[in-house]
């Protein structure tokens, strides 16, 4: 360690690094599932920075704070009544998931589609559990066929995702529900992304499959504030249809005025759950809603305009657009080089996620800098 900086010097040093991360005001990063927090969420959560979920018996308050976020993300999830905690994101949320699972079946195998996130592959390695990997259709969603033919007596879970990573599709939750029934088994939703779009969508005239606690087969679900929500990172959610389940994830600090621990981390900053709660309130239902319909009207724009330049793009269920190119190796390539920051695909095809920060007039941007590379490089 050296000796000690002044406060500019320190700003300065800081300020310099971070020119170097791109910025979603700029309207040019197109592959990110995170975007610029409400103003609300950030003002809440510098005033709670010095909060700190793990100790509930000091933050009483934040923990009620908390206990009234749950129950919104779970109102929005079709069961008000249930119980989790705001936690690091999907990838703490999925673990917590599959803890409990162990922790309350004898199974050690993981049923879920080839699309699912890489935070399962980390909760199996760290857990001891096996996944068990189910094919997905052509349109990318899971395979209940297949599902039902690796079903065995060590399986202890089901896992479907509603907004898969790559194509933001939505499995067929409603039939994993019924099967998870059946068998007796425990069901996963992951809808870190899918959790603040897909409840919106019926509403603004599209299709969406039955994903959530509605279904009574569902067990838990993962749902990140971070993402559409519009809360600042970290801000994941982890919600289970009721209090039982955490009972087998108990454990106690002796030295703690309130002894009894749930979650992975201990110390957990309040921030994430007191912006989160905000941003909520403030928003309510319709601010959602509005901010769901401009995501979608910006996809299905790009959607219509990519077929028109003769792209090959796949139809979209949510905000998240994948199309590809014979010369997409290329295409990717310039398209980098001009400032956008895309992603691609397992299959290699470019993937442009349409978050908040996209504009309509950085969707033209990006078509007209497609228009040129597809020109240049014929």
């Amino acid at each position: 360690m050296e000796k000690a900086m002044q406060k500019e010097e320190v700003l300065k040093l800081l300020e310099s690094l971070s020119r170097k991360d791109a910025s979603y005001s700029s309207g040019r990063v197109l592959s990110s599932m995170c975007t610029s927090p409400h103003p609300i969420a950030t003002e809440v959560f510098l005033k709670f920075i010095e909060t700190n979920l793990g100790d509930t018996g000091i933050f009483r308050g934040t923990k009620q704070i908390e206990e009234l976020a749950i129950r919104e993300l779970g109102r929005l999830l079709g069961r008000e009544n249930v119980k989790g905690f705001i936690v690091s994101g999907g990838t703490e949320a999925n673990l917590m998931a599959l803890w409990v699972v162990r922790e309350t079946s004898k199974g050690r195998e993981i049923i879920l589609p080839e699309t699912a996130h890489f935070s399962f592959e980390k909760a199996a390695k760290l857990l001891g559990l096996k996944l068990v990997i189910a094919r997905v259709k052509k349109d990318k969603t899971l395979d209940i066929g297949d599902v039902k033919r690796k079903l065995s007596k060590n399986t202890s879970a089901l896992v479907g995702i509603a907004g898969t990573t790559e194509y933001g599709t939505i499995d067929d939750i409603a039939s994993l529900s019924e099967i998870a029934l059946e068998e007796n088994l425990h069901l996963h939703v992951d809808a870190a992304f899918g959790g603040f779009v897909i409840p919106f969508l019926e509403e603004l005239g599209y299709p969406a499959r039955q994903f959530d606690f509605s279904l009574k087969g569902v067990d838990s679900m993962t749902i990140d504030p971070h993402k559409m929500g519009l809360a600042p990172v970290p801000a994941g959610g982890i919600l289970f249809r009721n209090g039982e389940y955490l009972k087998a994830v108990e454990s106690k600090a002796p030295y703690l005025i309130e002894k009894n621990q749930y979650t992975i981390v201990g110390t957990r900053s309040g921030a994430g759950a007191a912006s989160t709660l905000a941003v909520i309130k403030y928003m309510g239902r319709e601010g959602y809603k509005d901010v769901v319909r401009e995501c979608m009207n910006i996809t299905f724009y790009l959607y219509a305009k990519l077929r028109e330049l003769k792209f090959q793009p796949i139809k979209p269920e949510m905000n998240i657009l994948v199309f590809t190119h014979p010369k997409v190796d290329q295409i990717a390539e310039k398209l980098e080089a001009k400032g956008w920051r895309i992603s691609r695909t397992r299959q290699g095809e470019i993937r442009l996620v349409l978050m908040p920060h996209i504009k309509i007039e950085h969707a033209r941007e990006l078509l007209k800098d497609l228009k040129d590379i597809t020109s240049e490089i014929q």
